[in-house]
């Protein structure tokens, strides 16, 4: 079957994939406590010295004493100016009196100078001669016995080490204070002790044990009633949970912080905390209220004269601007950043401001000038020795150079890193590397490869409580699942992004999430779904100045209206994103931008133009080395090459594609390739060429639909590849043309069967079997803590739905907090099915072949399977013997016929429009098997396994065309009859008699007819009913509920909503509302109707509920089992848009007015047990539903299906209530007078319909059908 152009090509919607690398967003500079800073306290040592002396008088020595004591005064002095001239100076002097110390033996004062010492050095940025200094001071110290000093020393080495990056060595020195500062009870040193350790973890990303100490800490400031330091450490607890994304209680602890410091009166400390706040808020995406504060805390620090905290706030507010797309204010901000910190010497930050103005240019898309600062920053990095910032610049100079497309040397700038960041214990920049690797081998293909990478981060990160990294790496990971073609497992990944996005605040991840989402549900076909996410995440990218971000979610959307045909707003929207990406120099955007735009003027058929832009997209994606998307494009040129007729340039693209498809591992594209591949072929006249290549494209089909676990997500995944099985059947049919011998019919006829309603065949197969038994118990207590995070949830989005004053945001994220529930919990369930011994069994039924399929029928049934498609479609007549097969229509002209006769037998006032195209519609799906129906078939039962809009179309009242034309006379019927439908107010109207088409007679006069899902649903239903025992009782049957206040039953007042009930009723009115229904009127035809059935039963098998007792709890009580069959004669309705939603209505009130659980769902009936012979709904459109691509109509019937039932008979429109009452006495009637099947008996039932006058219009008789089970 030929495809459309545009259906075979690949409209490349990138998944993004955010690059983390530590600085690579301008650093939010937090300010911590200056009590936690490092340096020698001079103060403090000169209390300790004491000079040794003898009980001799010495000239000598005495003399030596004063010149060492001279120079050591002299170089404090010169310490205290703190400029570096005098620090220069002051060094002279140290290592003067240090030989003098040393000679005098004076080790007390021999290891103050030392420290000393050691201080010049660090204030100098020579970190090593620091070091020694400090390491021969501590074993002088260990000498004399001095534990206090001792544990100074040790202090200050771990600082040492901090500040080179190398954190455990750090900790190990801290390690050794912390013990000598608890013997000596020194309460103030432990405290600053504890907290130099937490500051390590903190660092190292283990955010949790970091807590720990600091928690300590503030127990012991609290004791000391030290309330300066107790703001300084809950300051630094506050950026605790700022980092594990707990932002409400990094406020609480920092808003406790700023109390104390304005009641201590510590200007320094208020100003630290008033811009730790603005963080947390531009965390939040509050940025507004994030600079409130920074400008709060600006003056402050200028009024103080502390330039390098001046630096870290204008850091902050440039972070502002960039988030808000202002990135020239940003910059402004920036350079001004770095003029106060070349003023104060401060090479650390320096070297970070370098970092962030690369970062900013990186987002100009100036790639280079970004490469030119981070070499300065990487420069000052080594120059002072910061290992961290070192590791973290290299990650970003990586990032830039795989954004120019050198991955190779972006390998080595990551490797580089990795290797730092490991040896420094770092686990958060290791991971940060590990994941940034892992892209890169994403971008070159190797997709395992990635997922290795992707995998190492993940635990480092979770162990670290690195939640926002940990985030963009399982968005990482969704994407690789993604080109793998595995979308529920991609789908499962994005989603725990999403939620760990949304928990840490960070609303540009939270974008690219739901775009994410939107590109996954648009791979899977659910168009719609996909452009709500498209269009949240663009507000978003909008709002947080993501540019890219915008870029990439432009190009999505216009995808989306290419699908609904709009293709010249998708040309805008794509064009928009190319600009953006352009002015970005996002290379690899722009070339993904390029392919689609190209495909928008495929779809214009503008082949030329679009190979224009296939081939640019193609040169910029060499370059780059992007070979997933350089085969999706290879793909793209050959089927245009093909559409042109061009044979051998086709072949020689789609060869190149297909090899590259494999390298990567990309299965999508693979297949896509191979039905390329076999329409070129086909076109050629080489069938059999073709046969393979469609062959092998179906078969990776069949791989990938294996991966999906969640039945919901299989079966969308499915609607997507029917044109694969739609192309194979059409080729297959074609070949049984040229040679009827080889059989190639039944081949169709298998294909057809296996790419139908295999998502029912599967839930049939699984029904009843226990998916719990042997299952870890902490899998069933979560699936139980979900279920009812659910209803909390649930009842809250109840109550803010009736209150006015509630913005529409907060609705809608409750909504999106109860969806992400419910993919926990499909996710969960498929966790369970997992682990079920008995699922390899009962996932993976086969489907029927033609042999299978004849062993299921008997001698008086034949089956007519149909097959719809886009140039032609098909019939096969398939008996225990034989076999044959007609071609049909296209399904264009099927499907006008047929969708004109459902509507006009909707409304017993258009009969004879649906006579006639019952008429018509008959010439065009039964004429070909017309003269086998008079003859071979005559009296036999038709089983039908419709296909498209024909499953909702009654085959009964089709007409028989070898009826005896003008053998009926003119009959004058009702075709207005305006009483209650069941689901619908209408107002009466006086019957209108009319006359009806004398040459029409109903197909079901010489047929019984039973319609099927599938030939395979039968075979499980039989194997499923095998042994199963008929149950004791005859009927329950539940009839005429109370569904409103004003029904004259209810007796007491009415009372107010309770909250658990009103997301029910809200999810009722929703459904009414969409379903164009004023409300739930009474049917009181329903009584008459099951007060007339149950008098065919002795009143011992029997049960019924009437009235208030027609509820929720009567419909799902576990008595329903003891019954053959179950009938509901009451509203019902399927929503065709979320066919979840479909259900049941029930009482919605007791005899008091109280309102009452009433709406049985089809989420319900998949958790009943009814293992009856017969489920009968008798409502309105219970048989319909959302008519999904290879699956049919999914709605209630697979739901009670589902729950046992044996045989279910529904309704295809909107019945009317006295009649449905009629056909259904008769109905019962004649099975149990007759003691006919359900089949025979609904027949029988009709005809007593057809042949009286007052219900002879197919709309009364025609609405019910009866499936599975005819025996």
């Amino acid at each position: 079957m030929s495809q459309s152009p545009a259906s075979r090509k690949s409209i490349f919607d990138t998944l993004p994939r955010l690059i983390y690398c530590g600085c690579i967003s301008i650093f939010s500079l937090v300010l911590l406590s200056e009590s936690v800073g490092a340096g020698v306290n001079i103060n403090q040592l000169q209390i300790s010295q004491q000079p040794t002396t003898t009980n001799q008088p010495n000239p000598t020595r005495s003399e030596a004493d004063k010149e060492a004591e001279k120079l050591t005064q002299e170089g404090l002095q010169l310490l205290k100016k703190d400029t570096p001239e005098s620090l220069v100076v002051a060094r002279k002097k140290f290592e003067a009196a240090l030989i003098l110390w040393e000679k005098l033996g004076n080790k007390p004062m021999h290891a103050v100078t030392l420290l000393l010492a050691g201080q010049i050095n660090l204030s100098l940025n020579e970190q090593q001669k620091s070091l020694e200094y400090y390491k021969q001071a501590l074993v002088l110290w260990r000498e004399l016995g001095y534990k206090k000093e001792e544990a100074q020393t040790l202090n200050y080495i771990g600082r040492n080490y901090f500040n080179l990056g190398e954190k455990q060595k750090a900790l190990e020195f801290y390690s050794q204070a912390l013990p000598l500062l608890q013997t000596l009870g020194d309460k103030s040193e432990e405290a600053k002790t504890l907290i130099y350790i937490g500051n390590i973890y903190s660092d190292l990303g283990e955010k949790k044990k970091a807590l720990e100490y600091y928690n300590q800490t503030l127990s012991l400031w609290r004791a000391l009633s030290n309330r300066g330091e107790e703001a300084k450490i809950l300051n630094s607890i506050g950026l605790l949970y700022d980092a594990l994304g707990e932002k409400q209680k990094a406020l609480e602890n920092l808003n406790q912080a700023l109390s104390l410091s304005r009641g201590a009166g510590d200007k320094g400390e208020e100003t630290a905390i008033l811009n730790n706040i603005g963080k947390v808020y531009s965390d939040l995406g509050e940025n507004k209220k994030a600079l409130e504060f920074y400008n709060q805390a600006l003056p402050l620090f200028r009024a103080l004269n502390d330039k390098g905290r001046e630096a870290t706030v204008l850091n902050n507010i440039a972070n502002i601007y960039s988030n808000l797309g202002e990135k020239q204010k940003a910059l402004e901000n920036l350079n001004q950043v770095l003029s106060l910190l070349r003023l104060v010497g401060n090479k650390r930050m320096e070297a970070i401001a370098n970092n962030n103005i690369g970062a900013v240019h990186s987002d100009l898309g100036e790639k280079k000038k970004a490469l030119e600062y981070y070499n300065q920053a990487l420069a000052l990095f080594r120059a002072v020795a910061n290992k961290d910032g070192e590791a973290t610049t290299l990650n970003n100079i990586g990032g830039i150079y795989s954004d120019l497309g050198e991955k190779k040397k972006a390998l080595e700038y990551y490797n580089q890193a990795l290797t730092l960041s490991h040896t420094l214990g770092n686990r958060s920049g290791e991971a940060t590397t590990l994941n940034n690797i892992g892209m890169i081998y994403s971008d070159l293909g190797e997709n395992k490869k990635a997922l290795e990478f992707y995998n190492r981060a993940l635990p480092l990160l979770r162990a670290v409580g690195e939640r926002r990294v940990e985030a963009i790496t399982l968005n990482n990971i969704g994407a690789v699942y993604s080109d793998l073609g595995e979308k529920q497992k991609a789908l499962e990944h994005v989603n725990q992004a999403l939620s760990l996005y949304r928990v840490v605040g960070y609303k540009e991840g939270e974008a690219t999430s739901i775009n994410n989402l939107g590109k996954l549900y648009s791979d899977l076909g659910e168009k719609k779904k996909a452009l709500e996410f498209y269009n949240q995440a663009l507000s978003l990218h909008r709002a947080v100045g993501d540019k890219e971000g915008e870029a990439r979610t432009l190009d999505n959307i216009g995808g989306i209206y290419l699908d609904f045909g709009n293709k010249q707003e998708s040309l805008k929207l794509r064009n928009q994103a190319l600009s953006l990406r352009r002015a970005l120099d996002d290379k690899g955007g722009e070339a993904r931008t390029l392919n689609n735009i190209a495909t928008v003027h495929l779809a214009l058929g503008e082949n030329k133009k679009a190979l224009e832009y296939f081939n640019q997209a193609l040169l910029l994606l060499r370059a780059l080395g992007d070979r997933n998307v350089e085969a999706t494009t290879l793909n793209n040129i050959g089927a245009v090459y093909s559409d042109l007729g061009e044979k051998q340039k086709a072949i020689e693209f789609l060869k190149q594609a297909l090899s590259l498809d494999r390298v990567v591992g990309n299965k999508v594209n693979e297949a896509r390739t191979l039905w390329n591949f076999a329409e070129l072929e086909r076109k050629q006249g080489n069938l059999q060429a073709a046969r393979q290549h469609i062959e092998n494209a179906i078969q990776i089909i069949e791989e990938l639909r294996g991966t999906y676990t969640d039945q919901d997500l299989k079966t969308t995944y499915f609607a997507t590849v029917q044109g694969y099985y739609k192309f194979y059947i059409d080729l297959l049919m074609e070949l049984h043309k040229q040679d009827p011998s080889k059989g190639y019919n039944a081949l169709a006829l298998n294909t057809s069967e296996r790419s139908r309603a295999r998502g029912l065949v599967e839930l049939l197969a699984q029904a009843n079997a226990k998916l719990s038994k042997n299952i870890d118990p902490q899998l069933i207590e979560r699936e139980q803590e979900l279920q009812t995070k659910r209803q909390a949830q649930e009842k809250n989005l109840a109550q803010l739905v009736n209150q006015p004053q509630v913005s529409r945001e907060t609705i809608e994220q409750t909504e999106a907090e109860i969806q992400n529930i419910i993919n926990q919990q499909k996710a969960l369930k498929a966790q369970i099915r997992d682990r079920n011994p008995e699922r390899d069994k009962i996932t993976n039924p086969q489907p029927l072949t033609l042999g299978q399929i004849q062993q299921q029928l008997d001698k008086d049934t034949v089956l007519l399977q149909y097959s719809l498609g886009q140039n032609r479609s098909f019939l096969w007549l398939v008996t225990p013997t034989s076999l044959t097969s007609y071609e049909l229509p296209k399904e264009a002209e099927i499907t006008k016929i047929a969708n004109r006769y459902h509507t006009a037998l909707g409304d017993a006032a258009t009969t004879n429009v649906a006579i006639e195209s019952a008429q018509q519609l008959s010439q065009l799906i039964l004429a070909p098997i017309k003269d086998k129906l008079a003859n071979q078939l005559a009296g036999k039962r038709l089983v039908v396994v419709a296909d498209g809009v024909l499953q909702q179309i009654p085959f009964a009242a089709l007409h028989d065309l070898n009826g005896n034309k003008g053998s009926g006379n003119m009959q004058n019927i009702p075709t207005n009859r305006q009483t209650d439908r069941r689901g619908v107010n209408i107002k009466p109207n006086s019957p209108s008699p009319g006359k009806t088409n004398t040459n029409y007679q109903p197909l079901f006069l010489n047929y019984e007819i039973v319609n099927l899902p599938s030939a395979s649903t039968i075979a499980i239903q039989r194997e499923k009913t095998a042994n199963r025992q008929p149950a004791p009782k005859k009927i329950a049957i539940l009839a005429d509920p109370v569904y409103t206040n004003d029904d004259e039953r209810v007796t007491g007042k009415p009372r107010s909503l309770l909250g658990e009930l009103e997301l029910e009723r809200s999810a009722l009115d929703r459904s009414a509302q969409s379903l164009k229904r004023t409300g739930w009127s009474r049917l009181p035809n329903t009584a008459t109707e099951a007060r007339g059935i149950l008098k065919l039963f002795p009143p011992t098998l029997s049960l019924q509920a009437f009235n208030f007792e027609a509820n929720y709890n009567w419909a799902t009580s576990k008595d329903l089992s003891q019954y053959q069959i179950l009938h509901f004669a009451t509203h019902g309705f399927v929503n065709p848009d979320q066919p979840e939603l479909s259900g049941i209505v029930l009482s919605l009130l007791d005899s008091s007015g109280k309102q009452i659980p009433g709406y049985l769902r089809l989420a319900d009936l998949f958790e009943r047990d009814y293992p009856a012979e017969l489920i009968v709904l008798s409502a309105c459109e219970t048989g319909l539903g959302k008519n999904v691509s290879g699956e049919g109509l999914v709605g209630l019937t697979r739901g009670l299906m589902y729950a046992g039932a044996e045989r279910v008979a529904l309704s295809l429109w909107k019945v009317n209530d006295e009649g449905t009452s009629v056909l259904m006495q008769e109905f019962y009637r004649q099975m149990l007078s007759n003691n006919l099947t359900p089949a025979q008996a609904l027949r029988a039932a009709q005809r007593q319909l057809w042949q009286g006058s007052e219900w002879r219009s197919p709309h009364y008789w025609a609405a019910f059908t009866l499936q599975g089970e005819w025996s």
